[in-house]
């Protein structure tokens, strides 16, 4: 299950150091001085949190890659937007939904 979790090295400029993060886990990160030793450090620890968790019987974050999604989800913006994004998907000739799946894809 370790392998299935989401991880993300990243460089610490206030700890000079890489540190290893989880996303299902994100009270726990590792340091190390290179980017290989912080992603194994994170993977060991995850490992670790997790053997600990079932022994406490406690509900073990699902990994992200393993949940289903919908594709929908509701987003509340001021009326001016809606109305300008509106204009723009009008004038794009697309629908709405279209035009914003398009702004967020980062296109």
């Amino acid at each position: 299950m370790v392998d299935k979790y989401s991880y993300r090295i990243v460089w610490s400029a206030e700890d000079e150091e890489f540190a290893g993060l989880c996303a299902e886990f994100p009270s726990l990160s590792w340091l190390a001085p290179s980017q290989d030793e912080a992603f194994q450090g994170i993977r060991k620890l995850v490992a670790d949190v997790i053997k600990d968790m079932q022994e406490q019987n406690e509900i073990i974050p699902e990994p992200i890659a393993m949940q289903r999604f919908s594709g929908k989800f509701i987003v509340r913006v001021p009326p001016h937007v809606h109305r300008d994004l509106a204009l723009a998907a009008q004038e794009a000739n697309i629908s709405l939904n279209r035009y914003v799946s398009a702004k967020l894809a980062g296109a």
